[in-house]
């Protein structure tokens, strides 16, 4: 079985840059709060680094 990550935005989007905030709604969050779950691929590590002060992050088996 693939090692999964939860995402969870913790902030609002409002005030990022374009380019974050394009991140973080190809990442699928658009609420606060709101829970996404996406493979642990070397992509979604990269989109996670460029707005780590929006997520939580956890890993799930």
């Amino acid at each position: 079985m693939a090692k999964t990550l939860k995402l969870m935005l913790t902030r609002s989007i409002i005030g990022l840059s374009p380019k974050q905030e394009a991140t973080v709604k190809a990442l699928g969050l658009r609420r606060v709060n709101q829970c996404v779950t996406h493979a642990d691929t070397a992509t979604i590590r990269g989109m996670i680094a460029k707005v780590p002060h929006m997520l939580r992050v956890t890993h799930e088996a």
